[in-house]
């Protein structure tokens, strides 16, 4: 392999003779994740299926250890752990035996330029064309309704058929969006999903989320990835939830009201929709003005009398 970034290094395996894997799917914490989306997704994939480290991020490099301070163990009389934290790119299969790569661990917090430039690097050494991430955003919306998504992608159509809620916006960077900026300037196809999360529970892990993160990476990239620990997971943080809400009067009625605001925009949206296909349907200016001609035309030429534009009063001949 070519002289690569000082920010990586290679397992020897991988050194040697990198294994081909089209797709590159990113999980960076640390910025913006409602629900524990993103971790959970993560967690999820690596506890399912199997993986190698094919590539490790020396994170002394990229990381301010004092703005978020790794945790310690002290056990009595002396420390007995560190949890240090990792940059690691995984290298797995899903489940029709699809390679894939998996870049998980801490948001860098320096160097986000050279960060990518290391990315971009790997993405060449195993033939990376695509590019996947998945977080959660909170919304003012309830749990009872189906969750929403918001997808982005440098290329439109790869969304397929998706209508956007929202309009042009300033909005906080993080290394996971700069680098599907970055990546697709350079020729990659980049994909994400942005899952919409109820605010209440922005702190939480919200399973029901994970899942739906999980389906629309499956339906953007075409990976067969498990689903079935999942969602045993969001049934069950599901069943915590009601639980909680049913000893909180204040709780349920924020609730309530999220659920008449989500389902009077729905239904906003159902009518604008109808009144679109409608008004698709109707002939335009010119096709009736063309209708109108070719019916004179046919009137002069059978010596049909064209309709008379000239109202006539009561008694007149």
């Amino acid at each position: 392999m070519p002289t690569h970034s000082p920010l990586f290094r290679l397992e020897a395996d991988a050194e040697r003779q990198p294994q081909p894997a089209p797709l590159l799917m990113v999980s960076l914490e640390g910025f913006l994740d409602a629900g524990h989306v993103r971790s959970t997704l993560a967690e999820h994939l690596l506890n399912t299926l199997e993986h190698e480290v094919v590539a490790s991020f020396d994170v002394d490099e990229l990381i301010d250890y004092r703005s978020r301070r790794p945790f310690m163990t002290f056990d009595s009389d002396h420390y007995s752990d560190y949890d240090d934290p990792s940059l690691i790119l995984y290298r797995m299969a899903d489940a029709a035996g699809e390679p894939f790569l998996l870049l998980h661990g801490i948001e860098p917090d320096f160097r986000w330029e050279a960060f990518i430039d290391a990315v971009r690097q790997l993405g060449l050494a195993f033939g990376v064309r695509r590019v996947v991430s998945a977080h959660g955003i909170p919304m003012a919306v309830p749990h009872t309704r189906p969750v929403g998504t918001t997808r982005f992608s440098s290329d439109r159509a790869l969304l397929g058929d998706f209508t956007p809620i929202f309009g042009q916006m300033k909005v906080p960077s993080s290394a996971d969006s700069l680098l599907h900026l970055r990546l697709g300037e350079s020729g990659l196809a980049t994909m994400g999903v942005a899952v919409h999360v109820p605010h209440y529970l922005a702190d939480t892990q919200f399973g029901d989320a994970a899942v739906a993160a999980l389906d629309a990476v499956m339906e953007l990239t075409g990976l067969v990835l498990p689903t079935t620990d999942l969602v045993e997971m969001a049934a069950l943080t599901r069943s915590r939830i009601e639980e909680e809400l049913s000893h909180n009067d204040e709780a349920r009625e924020v609730v309530a009201n999220l659920e008449q605001g989500y389902d009077r925009f729905i239904e906003g949206q159902r009518q604008r929709s109808l009144l679109a296909s409608k008004e698709a349907n109707l002939p335009s200016a010119d096709e009736i003005g063309e209708a109108l001609e070719a019916f004179l035309r046919e009137a002069e030429s059978t010596g049909t009398d064209a309709p008379d534009t000239h109202a006539t009063e009561p008694g007149e001949e």
